[in-house]
């Protein structure tokens, strides 16, 4: 099998990266990055593009399945439009891309909330391109929903503190529904999810992912 991977330098994306490397299951993984990643493998092929310019690299994004978590924060974007780009526009053109050059799985990480006809602009906006996938008719789209995200030596301050609040309140029986997810757990679930055969379009919530990435079941 042949992954092909899209946000590789997130926390999610080290993740899935290194335990796709680690998998026999994966013969080959091509990541489409803007700059090199910090490891080699004789697995890893590592194709450095620019996501502004697709036809650039459309002829690259041939494989089995296709891996989408690449996203950034308003903070680090600047602005809406800006995120937007990134969280949408280049998540869609990949997406486009893999259907054309007949990729049959598509396997995309998107978010808690996530809603087409929300007001709020970051779950409108993940409802967009969740539709948007969707409408490309692969054989198989897997789409993941993961609340607040725990990862590894993240400086996202405020991320910090949130999880460790919900932490406390799991502990008190609240908030069961918004556990903190490890990024490490979310990426084992999505290598899951490709294991399994079917012609489907699923939607796998919060409390199905610890699950899932255990047992490896819908």
């Amino acid at each position: 099998m042949k992954a092909l991977v899209i946000g590789a330098t997130g926390a999610t994306g080290k993740d899935l990266v290194n335990q796709l490397l680690n998998d026999s299951h994966y013969k080959e993984v091509d990541v489409f990055v803007r700059k090199p990643l910090s490891i080699e493998n004789p697995k890893l092929k590592t194709h450095i593009v620019d996501f502004e310019k697709p036809d650039e690299w459309k002829d690259l994004v041939k494989g089995d399945v296709a891996f989408s978590c690449l996203g950034t924060t308003l903070k680090n974007a600047g602005s809406k439009e800006a995120q937007r780009k990134v969280d949408y526009e280049y998540q869609y053109n990949f997406a486009k891309t893999a259907k054309e050059n007949n990729v049959e799985d598509y396997i995309l990480v998107s978010s808690y909330g996530a809603d087409p006809k929300s007001k709020i602009f970051y779950s409108k906006m993940k409802g967009d391109l969740e539709k948007s996938v969707k409408d490309l008719h692969f054989n198989k789209i897997t789409i993941f929903q993961p609340g607040m995200l725990e990862r590894k030596d993240t400086e996202r301050t405020g991320e910090v503190l949130g999880g460790k609040i919900i932490k406390f309140a799991n502990k008190l029986g609240m908030f069961k529904d918004q556990k903190p997810l490890p990024t490490a757990i979310l990426a084992k679930a999505m290598i899951n999810s490709s294991k399994i055969k079917s012609n489907s379009y699923s939607k796998i919530k919060l409390g199905s992912i610890f699950s899932f990435a255990e047992k490896g079941k819908l």
